[in-house]
């Protein structure tokens, strides 16, 4: 099964980069907020990196 990262949702961009379209959000609070809706549209799952980044990858 192909398995994508669809999108990374970030608080600081410095922890990012690659070819998958970031979203930045100013707080934790927003970054949750930001990958539920973008995982609920792509029917995708939220990843934690733990780190103030979450990715949304379609298994």
């Amino acid at each position: 099964m192909d398995k994508r990262i669809l999108a990374v949702v970030a608080v600081d961009s410095v922890k990012v980069g690659g070819g998958a379209p970031i979203f930045y959000a100013r707080d934790k609070e927003q970054l949750i907020e930001i990958a539920t809706l973008i995982s609920r549209v792509l029917g995708a799952a939220v990843h934690d990196l733990h780190n103030d980044v979450l990715i949304i990858v379609k298994h």
